[in-house]
């Protein structure tokens, strides 16, 4: 009988991965993203262990949205108070804040657990072409 074989947490390797979102759709590359931070794409994945990489999305501002999502779809928060609801729709968020949309894009593709907060803080996400990780600029090759 063979075991099961359990990465160390000492011995991942993480990398990091530069994204140019400029005329990609949201979903799409919300999904990317994910398996990336979840670390899917590895031979070592194991769903209970954080073994995801780094990546940096660059262009948010040029994500596009298929049909009539961007009129249609809105991004909603709750603060918990009563009355506390808010609706904005996308061709108001997109304007205003794209990293904000595929933020909440990829977050909604994680699972619903204490490693999902791990693994969106290895999310950096701007909305032009410019970011302040230029050390990475070589790693994400």
């Amino acid at each position: 009988m063979s075991k099961t074989y359990l990465p160390a947490i000492d011995a991942i390797e993480r990398k990091w991965h530069l994204i140019d979102a400029d005329g990609k759709v949201l979903g799409r590359l919300a999904v990317q993203i994910a398996d990336i931070l979840r670390g899917k794409k590895k031979v070592i994945y194991t769903n209970h262990i954080d073994c995801g990489d780094f990546v940096i999305v660059t262009n948010a501002a040029k994500i596009v949205l298929t049909g009539k999502k961007l009129d249609q779809k809105t991004y909603f928060t709750y603060s918990g108070y009563p009355g506390g609801a808010k609706f904005k729709p996308y061709s108001v968020l997109m304007q205003e804040a794209p990293e904000k949309a595929l933020f909440a894009a990829v977050k909604g593709m994680l699972p619903k657990n204490k490693l999902a907060d791990k693994q969106l803080k290895r999310l950096k996400v701007f909305r032009d072409a410019n970011h302040d990780h230029g050390a990475q600029l070589a790693a994400a090759k």
